[in-house]
């Protein structure tokens, strides 16, 4: 009965769209799916921890393989396989498409009533011997309790882009040629002058003399010369003073 798909699962298995689930085993879980032809397709993938035990992923893989060939396959002229193992694969589905890396999954028709993918998920199991029945205690995997599906890895990254041959060549003679016209250039400036070209004759060196500020146009006004001191034989007495007769006159006056 199918069910919703749950957070985990793959969106997509190769070139199938992954729409339900269908069955779930202890080695792994089935889908259903749908082909770019709009076929519908039963798909099964190992479990998390089961695709890390590389016999239990070797033991899928190789009941994939052995189905396929027997279908006639590619593979299916390659391949021999025994008695034993062809009454084994006898009911096996057809295998419409198969990965066997790390994740491997296979496709098989979805035909309702029929086995389908879930067939692949049984050998994974291991259970007693391969002799016979089951002698002593049951054997449990150490992976049983990794109930996660097993994802196939995101697609390599495409290469980074690279320059071509030509380009690189181009851009290292470019480079060159830059290196020769510098070299040149420097060798000139340092050797292109010859010996018996004079030099030029050096400026000669300028010395800065201050001028003196220039003098007025206007001549300054001169200091009076001091008058020379009348002696006293000139002058009768040594020292100014009223006569006797100018002060009675001028008492009278009073």
């Amino acid at each position: 009965m199918a069910s919703p798909l749950q957070y985990g699962d793959p969106p997509r298995l190769g070139p199938f769209v992954v729409q339900a689930r269908l069955h779930q085993a202890p080695a792994g879980f089935v889908y259903l799916g749908q082909g770019a032809d709009g076929r519908a397709v039963s798909l099964a993938v190992l479990t998390h921890g089961a695709a890390l035990d590389a016999a239990a992923r070797e033991r899928f893989v190789t009941t994939m393989r052995e189905a396929s060939a027997r279908g006639g396959g590619m593979r299916g002229w390659l391949v021999r396989v025994s008695r034993p193992r062809a009454a084994v694969l006898e009911g096996a589905p057809e295998v419409l498409a198969m990965e066997t890396g790390q994740a491997p999954w296979v496709a098989v028709p979805y035909l309702p009533g029929r086995p389908g993918a879930e067939w692949f998920l049984g050998p994974v199991m291991v259970g007693g011997t391969f002799i016979g029945p089951a002698h002593g205690p049951d054997f449990v995997p150490y992976w049983l309790t990794d109930r996660e599906p097993a994802l196939p890895g995101p697609p390599p990254r495409p290469a980074p882009l690279t320059e071509t041959r030509r380009r690189v060549l181009m851009a290292a003679l470019a480079l060159a040629v830059l290196v020769a016209l510098l070299t040149t250039i420097a060798l000139l400036l340092l050797f292109g002058r010859s010996d018996g070209e004079p030099l030029p004759r050096p400026l000669p060196p300028t010395n800065f003399e201050p001028t003196p500020p220039p003098s007025p146009m206007t001549p300054e006004p001169q200091q009076p010369s001091p008058s020379p001191t009348p002696s006293p034989s000139e002058s009768g007495q040594g020292s100014p003073g009223r006569s006797p007769g100018e002060e009675q006159g001028q008492d009278q006056q009073l």
